[in-house]
C-alpha cells in the first residue's frame, strides 16, 4: 500500500473529531508560518496536508487562491464544507499532482513528517512552488518543550513494535528542518516556534480528540481501546486539573524558504 493510501485511512477514522476537537489548537502555529509566507491577496496558496481545511480559510481570508492537498478523504470533505470556493485534492504528497511552479507559496504544517519518504515529499512541495516563492515546514518542538511527549510515550508503549521513522521528534533538532529544505532547494528566510496549547474540558474529551488521530490507529488495533484508555489516562494524570480539566502545553518548530532560482 503507498505511503499516501495508508496515511489517508489512518487520518479518516473519525474525521470530524480530529476537524473539531483536535485541529483547532494548531490556529498559532497556521498564522505563524502564513506571515512567514508572506501571503498577499492574489498569491495562489498551497495547503499540502491540509487535514479539515483550517490554515485553509485563514489563507483563504487574506485572499488567497487556496488549493488544499491531503490524502484523507473524510477530512477533504470536512475542508470543502468550510471552504467551498477552494480548490481541494486527494493524492499523496511523495506525488504531487501540479504543475512546476504552479504555487506561489506552499504550506505543510505537521504532513511530511509522516511521508514515507520525507525528502521525496520535500522535492515535490519545491517542484510545485515557483522560483522565488516560498515553502514552510513543521514538526513537534523539542521533547523538553512538548507535553504530549509523555501521551507519546504511552501509545508507543502499547505497541508490538517501535514504529519505523523516528519517532515525532525526528525533526525536533536545531537545524533539522531548514537543512531539509536546503536540501530540497529552498533559501532558508525564517525559523520559529509555535505556543500551541491543548485544553480539553475532562478526558472523555481528551480522549475523543486524541483517539481520532491517525497515529493512534495502529496502537488502537494492537492494544485495544480499553487498555489504550488506560496507558494513557495514567500518561496525562500530571496534566490534569482538579476540575478534571487536561491541559498540556507543547510548541511546534517551523522554517520558512524560498525557492532558488
Amino acid at each position: 500500500m503507498a505511503s499516501g493510501e495508508r496515511q489517508g485511512q489512518l487520518w479518516s477514522v473519525a474525521p470530524r473529531d480530529w476537524a473539531e476537537l483536535q485541529e483547532p489548537f494548531c490556529r498559532p502555529l497556521w498564522q505563524d508560518t502564513l506571515s512567514a509566507l508572506g501571503l498577499r491577496s492574489g498569491m495562489r496558496c498551497l495547503d499540502a496536508g491540509c487535514g479539515g481545511g483550517g490554515a485553509c480559510v485563514l489563507a483563504a481570508a487574506l485572499g488567497c487562491k487556496v488549493t488544499g492537498f491531503d490524502a484523507s478523504h473524510a477530512l477533504l470533505a470536512i475542508a470543502r464544507e468550510r471552504l467551498p470556493q477552494a480548490q481541494f485534492v486527494q493524492g499523496d504528497l511523495e506525488r504531487l499532482p501540479f504543475a512546476d511552479g504552479h504555487f506561489d507559496a506552499a504550506l505543510a504544517a505537521n504532513s511530511v513528517i509522516f511521508a514515507e519518504d520525507i525528502r521525496q515529499a520535500m522535492r515535490e512541495l519545491r517542484r510545485v512552488i515557483r522560483p522565488g516563492g516560498r515553502g514552510a515546514v513543521t514538526s513537534w518542538g523539542k521533547p523538553e518543550q512538548v507535553e504530549m511527549r509523555d501521551v507519546f510515550a504511552a501509545v508507543a508503549s502499547a505497541m508490538p513494535q517501535r514504529p519505523s521513522g523516528g519517532g515525532p521528534f525526528a525533526w525536533s533538532a536545531d537545524g533539522a528542518l531548514a537543512h531539509l529544505l536546503t536540501e530540497a532547494g529552498f533559501k532558508v528566510i525564517a525559523e520559529g516556534g509555535s505556543q500551541c496549547d491543548f485544553h480539553y474540558p475532562d478526558f472523555a474529551m481528551f480522549w475523543r480528540a486524541q483517539g481520532s488521530a491517525g497515529n493512534y490507529q495502529p496502537a488502537l488495533q494492537a492494544a485495544g481501546p480499553d487498555r489504550l484508555r488506560q496507558i494513557v489516562r495514567e500518561a496525562v494524570r500530571p496534566y490534569t486539573q482538579g476540575d478534571g480539566a487536561i491541559v498540556l502545553r507543547n510548541v511546534y518548530r517551523w522554517t520558512a524558504g524560498q525557492v532558488v532560482p
